[in-house]
């Protein structure tokens, strides 16, 4: 595995109607890269978003989904998803903020 940087990790939030659900909660979804483990994924959250404080990370490694295009089929590219929960004295984040 290449060298992957916290900034590497995670890709884009997730905006769904669960997803925005649980943030009164302080659980977050993001799209990370799929080679990042929950540690990495923890410490990326931690060091981009100030005053934040990470209590658990759920991952969940999302397969391609077969696509066709006349008779040739394929797959797209698979993903990760992260589910971040934050501790109680922790700071919301911001991009989330507005929606």
């Amino acid at each position: 595995m290449a060298a992957v940087l916290y900034y590497d990790v995670i890709l884009k939030p997730v905006i769904t109607e669960k997803s925005m659900a649980g943030m009164s909660d302080k659980k977050y979804t993001f799209l990370v890269h799929p080679e990042a483990n929950k540690i990495m994924i923890k410490e990326a959250v931690e060091k981009m978003f100030e005053g934040t404080k990470v209590a658990r990370v759920n991952t969940i490694n999302m397969g391609g989904k077969k696509k066709r295009r006349g008779t040739v089929v394929g797959r797209t590219a698979k993903t990760k998803k992260a589910i971040v929960w934050l501790t109680e004295d922790s700071k919301d984040i911001e991009i989330f903020a507005g929606l």
